[in-house]
């Protein structure tokens, strides 16, 4: 039952970014001044903002922006900090490498978007760097645990002995086995990455206005929660199922290719 319904909440901003690439109901920054804050109805399926944009449009649009920045913050975390991991794994600089991680671990994402904010200024660009640095540190930590369970089999042996290198050991032998450990680690860090882009929109550090965020539209609709309750509802409700999609989507991993932990 699990993995259907994580099947269906991820589907959900995927099958939203796709349409949005060729259809919106309204175009997304068309601004009507006649027509602001109208609630959900027939002509507006989830309303209008105080600008009189179509809520349904926005929506659909932040989709795009929230999937790139999962799928690059989660790609920049993956690629560094995987080799890290499988390197500090396999017995090189392990020290050195964890010491590092624990110092980038100390500071969140959050800490990060400021200072590269203050440097950059904020921006999609700006978050998703910062997400995905953030995120390192927890893909080396899996990736070393899994070659450490990797490195002392015998195979593993046998083609050091043989004079096999260790490059060459870690792209044949360990990468292939600790694979499922990264791609839950992976499905589990994207709903963060979520969550974390909403968060730094919302304080105004990640995407920049007129373009569509979700966690831009819950700030610009703080001030009307009273008024127009659907302006939080909407995006709020597509964060919510967006990040519970993935952490499913991430448990259901987990469950299938290590079983044990369910003993």
């Amino acid at each position: 039952m699990q993995k259907y319904l994580s099947a269906v909440l991820v589907a959900f901003p995927v099958i939203l970014a796709l349409v949005s690439l060729v259809w919106t109901p309204y175009p997304p920054d068309l601004a009507d001044t006649a027509a602001r804050l109208v609630g959900p109805g027939a002509e507006h399926l989830l309303g209008t903002d105080r600008f009189g944009r179509d809520v349904a449009a926005r929506i659909m649009v932040g989709s795009q922006v929230t999937l790139l920045v999962g799928v690059l913050a989660v790609g920049i975390a993956a690629a560094v900090g995987v080799p890290l991991g499988v390197t500090a794994g396999m017995g090189y600089g392990d020290w050195l490498i964890m010491r590092g991680a624990d110092l980038v671990l100390a500071f969140p994402a959050l800490l990060l978007a400021i200072v590269a904010g203050a440097v950059w200024g904020p921006s999609t660009v700006t978050a998703m760097v910062a997400i995905g640095i953030a995120g390192i540190p927890a893909f080396a930590r899996v990736a070393r645990s899994g070659t450490l369970q990797v490195i002392h089999q015998d195979y593993i042996s046998s083609a050091r002995v043989s004079g096999v290198s260790a490059p060459r050991i870690a792209l044949r032998h360990v990468l292939p086995n600790i694979r499922g450990l990264i791609i839950v680690q992976a499905s589990v860090y994207f709903a963060l990455a979520v969550l974390a882009e909403a968060a730094l929109s919302y304080l105004g550090l990640g995407t920049a206005p007129p373009a569509a965020s979700w966690g831009r539209m819950l700030q610009d609709s703080q001030t009307l929660m009273s008024t127009a309750p659907w302006l939080v509802w909407a995006p709020g409700a597509a964060i919510a199922v967006t990040v519970l999609g993935f952490n499913l989507l991430g448990d259901g991993l987990r469950d299938a290719w290590d079983p044990k932990e369910d003993a």
